[in-house]
């Protein structure tokens, strides 16, 4: 089946005019500090690695708020940029989008593949249905949201072979339900998302393979706990469906592993928020890189 040749979203423009849709109607940012998340490695607000029920930026309902962002996280092999914008509007609709880069260096070598780079765009939207997690944080009734993230990858030169013998899609799209609660009295905040996918390390590695090509049900979870109005740290678990685990490269050659990190984030203002953690990712691609990946994950956040 031949495959239309990928075509880069102008981001550069979209994020701009995302963000001139939330200057143009500033909000007056009435949420308080931290609980509007910051922005995942997807572009959607919540945690680093998984969406939260909130919708991005400070605006509250009749407000609308912008998020800006940009991500790094290195482990000892491998390394990933980031880059987006979200908005939303009037508490009911986030809309966001974003850039993953993802650099194999020479690990793939062995395969013929050196200084591999993966790209992918992704454009999310996000719905919350039910409850409010500050208005609500003296009940036990969590905010809940509904959301999609269609992403589509560019896997360079292995995209022959991964989108070939392989059988994953370039595209696909991740649907999803989170809920989150807040306990503000003792400032604890507990997200759970259900998430319905095809995607092999996030999309990355394309959609679907030869040997299960079916959505698949992942949970995730974020636990975060509020030092201080500036200050919060906490942990974050993603489970992945591992659809490549039987492929023509050999049982567990492109095994994929269950993602978590330990953050702490911290917002001086409402105008900035700097996130830092530790993340574990497992082993990627274990054929030719055995070793679990661990290393740190940096991400800075501006808010209209």
């Amino acid at each position: 089946m031949k495959r239309s040749p990928y075509r880069p979203m102008p981001l550069a423009l979209i994020c701009a005019g995302l963000l001139a849709c939330s200057l143009t109607a500033r909000a007056d940012r009435g949420k308080l500090l931290l609980t509007g998340g910051t922005s995942s490695i997807d572009g959607a607000a919540g945690g680093g690695l998984t969406p939260w029920a909130v919708t991005g930026s400070y605006a509250t309902d009749g407000e609308t708020g912008g998020t800006a962002f940009v991500t790094g996280a290195k482990t000892q092999h491998y390394s990933l940029a980031a880059y987006g914008a979200a908005v939303g509007f009037k508490d009911r609709v986030e809309v966001s989008i974003a850039r993953q880069d993802f650099d194999a260096k020479n690990n793939l070598a062995p395969l013929g593949l050196s200084n591999l780079r993966l790209k992918q765009d992704i454009v999310g939207v996000k719905v919350p249905v039910a409850g409010d997690a500050v208005l609500d944080s003296d009940t036990l009734t969590p905010q809940v949201a509904i959301g999609l993230q269609h992403k589509k990858t560019d896997a360079g030169a292995l995209g022959p072979t991964l989108f070939g013998p392989l059988g994953a899609e370039d595209s696909g799209t991740d649907l999803y339900v989170s809920a989150t609660k807040l306990f503000l009295a003792p400032g604890i905040l507990v997200n759970g998302t259900l998430r319905a996918t095809k995607a092999n390390q996030n999309g990355l590695l394309g959609f679907g393979g030869a040997q299960g090509d079916g959505y698949k049900l992942q949970p995730e979870v974020s636990v975060a706990k509020l030092l201080s109005k500036h200050l919060a740290i906490g942990a974050e678990y993603r489970a992945k469906p591992d659809n490549l685990h039987q492929s023509v490269l050999g049982a567990g050659a492109l095994k994929e592993d269950d993602w978590f990190d330990l953050f702490v984030a911290w917002a001086p203002t409402k105008d900035i928020s700097i996130t830092a953690a530790y993340v574990a990712l497992g082993k990627i691609a274990p054929a030719v890189q055995p070793r679990r990946q661990t290393g740190a994950y940096l991400s800075a956040q501006i808010a209209f």
